[in-house]
């Protein structure tokens, strides 16, 4: 399945995009960014809002949106994975860590 998607990626280094539609498994996304330009196949179902991975993430490797590091991977995650609670752990407003920026 292959159709044109909404999507957004702010900064050419983030890792992930963001779906403006609902964006069903198996669909192949064009997501641009300055230029940069990722084809990737969606590996589950990405609702609206949601943040799919354009590239290969490791465990424990920062994750970036909008150029901002959003949190850190909790297991490697591929192109097209759902990245939300399941795989990420939050670094910011967390309470329970001291952040050393």
């Amino acid at each position: 399945m292959s159709n044109e998607f909404k999507t957004v990626m702010m900064k050419p280094q983030d890792k992930v995009a963001v779906a403006l539609d609902h964006i069903p498994e198996g669909s192949i996304v064009q997501v641009t960014c300055q230029g940069k330009r990722f084809t990737v196949k969606l590996k589950e179902d990405i609702e609206f809002g949601h943040k799919f991975a354009v590239v290969s993430i490791s465990f424990g490797e920062d994750i970036l949106k909008y150029g901002e590091v959003i949190g850190a991977a909790i297991q490697d995650i591929q192109p097209g994975q759902h990245v939300h609670v399941h795989n990420l752990e939050g670094k910011r407003g967390r309470g329970d860590k001291i952040a050393y920026d």
